[in-house]
């Protein structure tokens, strides 16, 4: 029997409650976005040194993701195939989360995002997997995009919590011995809480569907050696499907154009906004709240833009959608830097939060129509390889020419970033994806 044949067809409500885990995800990933550089610039590190200092993320991706859903294919626990995982990670994922803003070296801060990273990765190609998993193919698009409008309400509510607590009366210039602001402590303990509880709850209303009788004798029949889990990863490389090939250079400029925008926006705030440069200045830390601000903002924009999303894709393809929202963000990087005044900053975010609502569910939506389903785990895994290795060169790359191309200004970083997402536009237009029926 075909396994979609017996996928019934949930109502939106039920949708959104398995989604919910999500929320503590990317408000994890938000939490990292918004505070990582300065954290690190609080505790003394250099602006050059930063993205290598942002290495675990693209590692722990790199390295995990494919593995982890590999091994989620091959997995019949009483729990379920994907469940376990999502458990492992969350719990690594809080903890990661509670101990980050005690941070009192860069070694300790580097070693908890390390930690953070490894479970946010264990738990996000599973989720990504368990809508496949879960729901008929027809309901795809709207269960990706679902998980796009929740990284769009997670990410602003964690971008905005440090302005919230600061418009509750807390100082923003309050900080520990290490200038680590108290409103990122509070932030980090809520990202913990919500993290654990998020997935706790999604996993429980919303259990994965049995599985056939056929599907555990496939299950069992695979070796489950390291091995086998890599030959299988190859495997899989091998044969992947033409579409999700041609999302390879696609996710290249975007990917490397998204990390390096998350790292140096802040930067750039503050140089251009506040006029600052130093990290202990209290511009620099106006600018991470500013930042903040503007996340939550084309957040909120990205939790709206990704329902409206679901009848345009249907009617003009994930892929042209894709296309038109990153020419959307490249304007809006292209636009940031040349800002000077606080309130004209959330113009642009308009054009971010288009790209990053798009970002986050239509690759997603052309990528399951065009994989088997009995590798839904390990070509997830793969596709987030395609997600991490940008992320990885790019780490690897601007420290080398910050300072000889750049100028050493976190503006002109933006600029590239900009034209990156020109041409992340321009190779997903040639990929043709299958509409939804």
């Amino acid at each position: 029997m075909n396994p979609a044949d017996r996928k019934p067809r949930l109502p939106l409500w039920r949708i959104l409650e398995m989604n919910l885990g999500f929320l503590g995800l990317q408000f994890s990933f938000g939490l990292q976005q918004g505070n990582m550089a300065p954290i690190y610039s609080y505790l003394g590190a250099s602006e050059a040194s930063l993205p290598l200092l942002q290495l675990a993320g693209p590692m722990t991706g790199l390295l995990v993701q494919p593995i982890i859903g590999a091994m989620s294919d091959r997995t019949a626990s009483r729990w379920g195939r994907r469940t376990p995982y999502f458990l492992i990670g969350a719990v690594l994922c809080s903890l990661g989360l509670f101990f980050m803003p005690l941070s009192s070296s860069i070694v300790m801060a580097v070693s908890l995002l390390w930690l953070l990273d490894a479970g946010n990765n264990i738990t996000m190609e599973p989720y990504r997997a368990y809508v496949s998993d879960r729901l008929d193919p027809s309901q795809h698009g709207l269960g990706f995009l679902t998980q796009s409008a929740f990284t769009g309400l997670a990410q602003m509510l964690a971008f905005l919590t440090p302005s919230l607590l600061v418009w509750a009366g807390m100082n923003q210039d309050w900080v520990d011995s290490h200038n680590i602001p108290y409103t990122a402590r509070v932030a980090f303990m809520v990202g913990a809480v919500l993290a654990l509880g998020t997935i706790l709850w999604s996993v429980l209303r919303v259990p994965e569907l049995p599985l056939t009788p056929t599907e555990r004798a496939h299950i069992a029949a695979q070796p489950k050696s390291l091995g086998a889990t890599l030959a299988e990863i190859g495997a899989a490389i091998r044969a992947m499907p033409p579409a999700m090939r041609k999302l390879a250079l696609m996710s290249l400029f975007q990917w490397y154009a998204m990390m390096a925008y998350w790292t140096y926006v802040i930067l750039a705030i503050a140089r251009s906004v506040y006029g600052t440069a130093e990290s202990t200045a209290p511009g620099f830390r106006a600018a991470v709240l500013t930042n903040g601000e503007i996340a939550a903002f084309y957040n909120a924009v990205a939790f709206v833009a990704a329902f409206a999303m679901v009848p345009i894709a249907r009617k003009i393809g994930a892929a042209r959608l894709h296309a038109a929202c990153l020419v959307c963000a490249g304007l809006g990087m292209l636009w940031l830097p040349q800002v000077q005044d606080k309130a004209l900053l959330f113009l642009p975010a308009i054009g971010l939060g288009l790209g990053w609502a798009s970002m986050m569910g239509n690759p997603y939506v052309i990528l399951a129509g065009s994989i088997p389903p009995e590798r839904t785990g390990v070509y997830m895994g793969i596709f987030n390889m395609m997600i991490v290795i940008p992320m990885l060169l790019f780490s690897i790359s601007l420290p080398f020419f910050y300072a000889p191309l750049l100028g050493g200004d976190a503006r002109n970083v933006l600029r590239l970033c900009g034209g990156l997402m020109f041409c992340a536009a321009l190779a997903v237009w040639t990929v043709r994806d299958r509409k939804p029926a």
